[in-house]
């Protein structure tokens, strides 16, 4: 087997690493070049380590002759690729998973580390049916070793919802997440997009609750697909799908997106819109704007344009100019961390200073709100202090904005203006949603 995929997996776990880059960005740029089956392993390595990473060490620990956490970051990195293929990919052998590592060490330039990775991993080879067992005196510690997640995230988690729900939380950001995809009613009808997909050698089922959303697996390079380049469907959650038909949009309405890239929910504002009348989106880098430019071509949306502009900064013209204003702010992201797995690594002393950043952009962006118009907020996050906590701080000030119950199309339970949708309850991305609507 080449080389290739592993050399990729080990430059994008070095790139989160030293410049603190995105897993997702860090295997686009390492895969370049490398033909289909490769990048496919670079990215089964890569990701299967960052969400294995935790327990990866406890057992390569036991392994070693020195302390793990002692040893060199680059040799920890191929330590962990090596241990997962051995724990985990049953397909490739333990002397090739072993010997690989080694190879790559080498090619590294790191020869004198060579006999360190190969005695490390090949005792994990011999002892991996009789691997010690996790320590179970603190139940936070063991979930948060076992599923790889911070132990002050999986205390949070059993606050918010119990032991039961929070390991099954756990358990779903470490498995294989389908591809949610949505039809664009403008462009084809569902059995249409269905047939094609189908056709494409994708295998769908359908979405508990959301209609005309399928979650997709198999077929390929989506993107190559006619479908997709045909702009018969966009790439989308039913969550944030949810939060956008939350807000009530009609034809002929003017929205406003304030961080909408990558623009998935400017998308489905102008589908619920029928492409009639206007949908404005931002974002504070100009680069993203071409990108949403270029999706709202391929789906074919004529009402969406662009704009270059800062959530938190105040736009004189806009002023009461909106039916309905979308605020998805920047959030931790703790809700996708099944579809990015190395969010579970973010800085908890860093995520504490978001509140303060959502609140100046919610503070900013109600003044855009037309009387009688809705104030949307939405995170892909499932914390309270990013969620409850900025909006409750929100309406405390505001006696002009009250929240607004909505229906959502399959959906049972009953909300007050805010709900927030879990992954083990809603087959959804952990998401938060609230509605205002601003007083006549």
């Amino acid at each position: 087997m080449s080389p290739g995929g592993r050399e990729a997996a080990l430059e994008a776990l070095t790139a989160c690493r030293r410049l603190d880059a995105w897993s997702d960005s860090s295997l686009k740029t390492a895969c370049r070049g490398l033909d289909r089956r490769e990048a496919a392993l670079a990215a089964r390595l890569a990701y299967g380590v960052l969400q294995n990473r935790a327990l990866l060490d406890f057992y390569l620990d036991a392994c070693c002759t020195q302390r793990f956490a002692e040893l060199e970051p680059f040799i920890r990195d191929v330590l962990r690729l090596g241990a997962y293929q051995v724990l985990y990919m049953d397909r490739v052998p333990d002397s090739a998973a072993v010997d690989e590592s080694v190879a790559l060490v080498k090619r590294k330039k790191r020869q004198r580390a060579a006999g360190l990775v190969n005695a490390v991993l090949r005792r994990l080879s011999r002892e991996k049916g009789e691997l010690p067992a996790l320590p179970e005196t603190d139940r936070a510690e063991y979930l948060s070793l076992c599923y790889s997640h911070p132990a002050w995230l999986v205390r949070r988690l059993l606050e918010l919802l119990g032991e039961e729900e929070a390991e099954a939380y756990l358990r779903l950001d470490n498995e294989a997440v389908p591809t949610s995809v949505q039809l664009n009613p403008l462009r084809c009808g569902t059995e249409a997009l269905a047939e094609s997909l189908t056709a494409s050698g994708a295998v769908l089922v359908p979405h508990g609750w959301m209609p005309d959303c399928w979650l997709m697996s198999g077929g390929g390079n989506l993107e190559a697909m006619p479908a997709f380049q045909m702009g018969w469907l966009q790439v989308q959650d039913a969550a944030a799908k949810a939060a956008v038909l939350a807000a009530g949009l009609k034809p002929e309405d003017r929205v406003l997106d304030v961080c909408a890239a990558p623009g998935g929910k400017s998308f489905a504002a102008a589908m619920a819109m029928a492409d009639r009348g206007e949908v404005v989106a931002c974002d504070i880098h100009r680069h993203k704007l071409g990108l949403i430019e270029k999706g709202a071509e391929r789906l074919g949306l004529t009402c969406i344009r662009t704009e270059l502009a800062d959530g938190r900064e105040s736009r004189e013209a806009w002023l009461e100019g909106f039916d309905a204003v979308l605020c998805d702010v920047p959030c931790s992201g703790l809700g996708i961390i099944r579809k990015k797995p190395d969010v579970r690594y973010k800085n908890p002393v860093q995520l504490a200073e978001l509140p303060r950043v959502q609140r100046a952009i919610l503070d900013n962006a109600s003044r855009y709100v037309r009387p009688g118009g809705v104030l949307l907020y939405a995170t892909c996050t499932i914390l309270p202090e990013e969620n409850e906590g900025v909006i409750s701080a929100f309406l405390d000030r505001r006696d002009d904005f009250c929240r607004e119950s909505f229906s959502l199309p399959g959906f049972t339970e009953k909300n007050d203006g805010s709900l927030t949708l879990w992954p083990q309850r809603h087959g959804t991305d952990g998401f938060y949603v609230c509605k205002m609507r601003k007083k006549c």
